[in-house]
């Protein structure tokens, strides 16, 4: 396993512990970093890419 995909599961993790932690304190933008981390993590995990290759990725993509 490479060092990127081991990353993304760590991005998973933190992502997990942001999200809880933001419920514990009732702070919704701290919730949505953790969603952000979780989901950036899975991407580095299942493409290999580096997390700031997929975030400037997400950036150019229109909601």
């Amino acid at each position: 396993m490479d060092s990127d995909r081991m990353k993304g599961k760590w991005n998973q993790i933190k992502g997990d512990i942001k999200r809880k932690w933001g419920q514990v304190t009732d702070d919704d933008l701290m919730q949505a970093e953790g969603d952000m981390d979780k989901l950036i993590g899975k991407i580095q995990e299942r493409t290999g890419e580096q997390r700031d290759a997929i975030r400037r990725w997400m950036d150019q993509q229109k909601y």
